[in-house]
C-alpha cells in the first residue's frame, strides 16, 4: 500500500499569449510542462484570466493538476491571484485586492517583490498575503531573491519560487515543490484539485527548486516586454498606472 505524502512540482507563474507580452498559447505551455516532468502550472496573465481558465480546464488532459490564476496590476504593484476562478478588478489597493483574492477562494502571492522597475510591491507595502515569491528565475542577480527570503522568512509568509516564463523554454526554470502529507504518494497529478494544492501552501508546506534564466535570455525578454508595455498602456482602459515608468519590460 503506497505510502501517503506526495510531493507535486508547481509552476505558478507563467505567461501565456494573453498577456500583452506573452507568446505562446496554452496548449503548448501545458504539453512542455508535462515534458520535463512538472505536475502543474498557473498561467497568471497580466489582468487576464481567460486563457489560464481554460488551461486549468485542459490541465488533466496532459496528466497535470488544473489550477487558475491572473497576476493583477494593484495600486502598489503585481499581486498573483491564484486558485481563482474570476479575476479581482485592477488599480484597487493592495489590501482590498488580497481580500478580493481570498473572497474568490484564491491565495494572494506578492511576485518579485521590491523590484520597483518590474511593478514589484514596496516592502512597505507588504503587510498581508498569503505567501511571497522569494526565487523568480528571471532576475539578473540573486540579490532581490535573496532580499525576498529574508523578508518571507522574518514574517513568517510561505515561499514559493517560479520561472515568471514569457516564453516556452523558461517555463519550469525555478518551480515550487508542495507536500501533501495526507495523500497517497503514487495519486496521479490530474486526480488532484487546485483547492488541495492552495490549502498545503497556505500552510506553508512548499519547497524552492530550479534556477535562473539565463542572463541574455532575460534581457531579450525586458527588451521585448518594454515595447509591447508602451504599446498596452497607449490602448488599454485599464485604471492601473505605475508608480514609477519601468525602463525594463515584464513580470
Amino acid at each position: 500500500m503506497p505510502e501517503p505524502g506526495r510531493t507535486l512540482a508547481i509552476d505558478p507563474h507563467v505567461h501565456s499569449e494573453d498577456s500583452y507580452d506573452g507568446h505562446e498559447p496554452v496548449e503548448l505551455i501545458l504539453e512542455h510542462a508535462a515534458d520535463i516532468g512538472l505536475d502543474g502550472v498557473v498561467v497568471t496573465d497580466h489582468d487576464a484570466i481567460d486563457e489560464s481558465l481554460r488551461a486549468a480546464d485542459l490541465a488533466a488532459d496532459y496528466g497535470l493538476v488544473g489550477i487558475p490564476g491572473v497576476e493583477v496590476s494593484t495600486a502598489a504593484g503585481h499581486l498573483l491571484a491564484i486558485g481563482v476562478d474570476e479575476r479581482p478588478a485592477p488599480g484597487a489597493p493592495l489590501g482590498e485586492t488580497v481580500d478580493r483574492v481570498r473572497e474568490l477562494g484564491g491565495i494572494a502571492v506578492v511576485p518579485h517583490p521590491f523590484q520597483r522597475s518590474r511593478h514589484g510591491v514596496r516592502r512597505r507595502n507588504i503587510d498581508a498575503c498569503d505567501g511571497i515569491e522569494v526565487y523568480n528565475s528571471m532576475v539578473f542577480t540573486g540579490y532581490r531573491n535573496r532580499q525576498a527570503n529574508r523578508f518571507a522568512e522574518r514574517r513568517g509568509y510561505p515561499k514559493l519560487g517560479a520561472s515568471d516564463a514569457h516564453s516556452i523554454r523558461n517555463v519550469g526554470r525555478a518551480y515550487t515543490e508542495i507536500t501533501l502529507a495526507d495523500v497517497p504518494s503514487d495519486t496521479p497529478a490530474s486526480a488532484l484539485d487546485g483547492e488541495t494544492l492552495i490549502d498545503a501552501v497556505r500552510n506553508g508546506d512548499t519547497e524552492l527548486q530550479g534556477k535562473r534564466t539565463p542572463i541574455h535570455r532575460s534581457a531579450r525578454q525586458y527588451a521585448k516586454g518594454a515595447v509591447r508595455k508602451s504599446a498596452y498602456l497607449v490602448t488599454s482602459r485599464l485604471p492601473y498606472v505605475s508608480p514609477r515608468p519601468a525602463s525594463l519590460g515584464n513580470a
